[in-house]
Parts: C-alpha cells; structure tokens; sequence
C-alpha cells in the first residue's frame, strides 16, 4: 500500500466545530473534496492519493470522527446537520465548483448537498452509496420514540457517575477489533484506527463520539428521498462493490433511474473495494471528473 510523503494535516474553523482533515497536492490545482462512511475518518482515502496527480485533494473528518470537533453536549448528529458543515465548509473556504467523492454515509449527504445547492459542486462521484435510507410514512412515531429513548440511554451512559470507556490494551488490539466488523484487512484497518484512537492510562481508547451511534429519531419518507435525487442536476458516477452493501444495489435500481445524467461502474470488492483498490477506483474518477 503506497501512501504519498506529502500529505499534510488541514483544519477548518467552522465557528462552533473545528473540522480536521487530511490534504495532498498543489493548492493551485483544481480541488477533489472527499468524504468518509460512518464511523471512519479521512484516512479511508489515504490509499487512493497516490493515484490523484495534478489534483489538490483535501480529505476531511466528519464531525465526531477522526480528529474533528464532537458536537456540543446539547446537540446531536442528525443528518441535516452534516449537510449544513458542507455548507459552511463552502463558506470559509470560498469555494466555488467542487468535484466530490464519497463513500457511504458521505455519498447521502453530498446527495442532499448536491441537490440543494447545485452551484457549488461540479461533479458527485458515489462510492457504495446511492439515495438515502428512508422509512415509511407511518412508522415517523416509533423512529421518534426509538431515536430519543436512544438519546436519553446515551446521555445516562456518559454522565460522569456512569461514564465508561472501552479500553484496548494495544493498537493491535484495536485493529483486529476493526478487522472483525469490516470487509478490511490488517492494514487498511491500521489507517483508520491509527487516525480513530487515543491513547489512555489504562490503554487506548475511540476518539469516536459514542452518539454516533444513537438511533436517528426520524427518517426521510421514500417520496422525500426521491425528491432529492431528482433535484441533483449534477454529473453523478456511482462506483459499488460486488460484495458491498446489498442497500447499493437495491438502490440502484430505486434511485439510479431518477438522476438526470448518471453512470455506474461495479468492481470486484466489498464496501471498501476504495482501500483495496485505489487504483482502478481512481482511474474511474479521474475519467469522469477529467
């Protein structure tokens, strides 16, 4: 696995958060912003840099994940809330049109940012993700329901009577842990837990805000997720494992008719075929975005 010498650490201060990331290339040169599937961080990208010349790439960490901000202990990580970091991101930064690829969780929230604000992205490059994940009209009360209890187990688990931290005794440790609930091997594992974790007294610890994993109190209806990819005018390629999520490919036949101009490629590898195959996931992007 070739990782480039020149990548360097970024941040953005986005008032109340501070976004961390991770850059490469001339500053000079036209911007690919990529963005990372719940629970991992920047560096799932790392593996592909290499393969970017003549491109400035800028991979950041959502909040919560990697080195970035946690939200505030009176706010949570509602999806709508990503998109508006997007937003603000744009802000700071003065960007105007911006090539994006995302994997997984980023690809449904560049979606949404893609279809409200056109102007700011060139083209939309998904890597295992399309639409959104929705629920059924009917089923708004026990998503609500199920979503605060959720909230309020997490807050009783994290006040300072209860506050318990899964410790691992070794970075090894930690990785295979990863290695078990993932389609990644030792390696690639070892890029995204080397960015996800600190070290304790008593051992090393997930810099992941334990929130993340609260049940969302609500989900976007078929009809709404629908509407949203009908309004992305954009290019969109979507590039998907054969072994990847089996939501991918439900979901190319839901949502991929609705895009107004799309393409999709399927490669061999699971949800992470991007870290096991950077370079023909990368010849694919820089074709479409070239």
């Amino acid at each position: 696995m070739r990782i480039p010498d020149n990548v360097e650490e970024v941040s953005f201060n986005l008032g109340e958060l501070t976004l961390t990331g991770l850059a490469c290339g001339d500053k000079n040169d036209e911007l690919v912003l990529c963005l990372h599937g719940w629970l991992d961080n920047a560096a799932s990208f790392l593996p592909m840099l290499p393969y970017f010349k003549g491109k400035r790439v800028i991979a950041i960490d959502w909040p919560g994940h990697g080195l970035s901000s946690h939200r505030s202990t009176d706010a949570h990580y509602h999806f709508i809330d990503y998109v508006y970091d997007l937003l603000l991101l744009w802000e700071v930064n003065h960007w105007q049109k911006v090539d994006i690829v995302a994997h997984s969780m980023g690809g449904m929230i560049s979606s949404a940012f893609s279809a409200a604000f056109p102007e700011k992205v060139k083209s939309l490059t998904l890597l295992d993700s399309i639409g959104f994940i929705s629920g059924e009209a009917e089923e708004a009360t026990e998503h609500l329901r199920k979503g605060l209890l959720s909230r309020l187990t997490c807050n009783q688990q994290l006040s300072p009577s209860a506050k318990k931290k899964k410790f691992h005794p070794s970075l090894d440790s930690a990785i295979k842990a990863r290695v078990q609930v993932s389609d990644l091997n030792f390696q690639q594992a070892k890029l995204l837990v080397e960015r996800g974790i600190i070290e304790d007294g008593n051992g090393f610890i997930w810099r992941t805000d334990r929130r993340l994993r609260n049940t969302s109190p609500y989900r976007l209806t078929l009809a709404q997720a629908k509407q949203f990819i009908e309004d992305i005018t954009i290019p969109v390629q979507l590039i998907y494992g054969d072994k990847g999520l089996s939501f991918v490919q439900t979901g190319l036949k839901e949502f991929g008719p609705l895009f107004d101009n799309f393409i999709s490629y399927k490669l061999i590898g699971g949800h992470h075929f991007h870290m096991a195959d950077p370079e023909q996931t990368s010849r694919h992007i820089l074709e479409f975005i070239g």
